[in-house]
């Protein structure tokens, strides 16, 4: 353990650039996620407008639940500076 922080003492800003990239990555992820979402809800309201409501209500949680996540990670890289 003790290695591990004499390496990352001497990388200098290399945990500010493994930070951003695993924000960028969260993201990025999350982005991917949620528009997956919204295009299946929209072909679903699309195929069955009678379960709209439905549908919508899921893709609401389902969205929120996905930002929770990706909120998380955003946190968890923080803590690395």
């Amino acid at each position: 353990m003790e290695l591990l922080s004499v390496l990352l003492q001497s990388a200098g800003g290399l945990e500010t650039m493994g930070t951003a990239i695993g924000v960028a990555i969260a993201v990025i992820g999350a982005a991917i996620g949620i528009g997956q979402i919204g295009k299946a809800a929209v072909e679903g309201i699309a195929r069955q407008p009678e379960a709209g409501s439905d549908i919508r209500t899921t893709m609401i949680i389902s969205a929120a639940l996905i930002e929770g996540v990706a909120l998380f990670a955003i946190v968890v890289c923080g803590f690395i500076l």
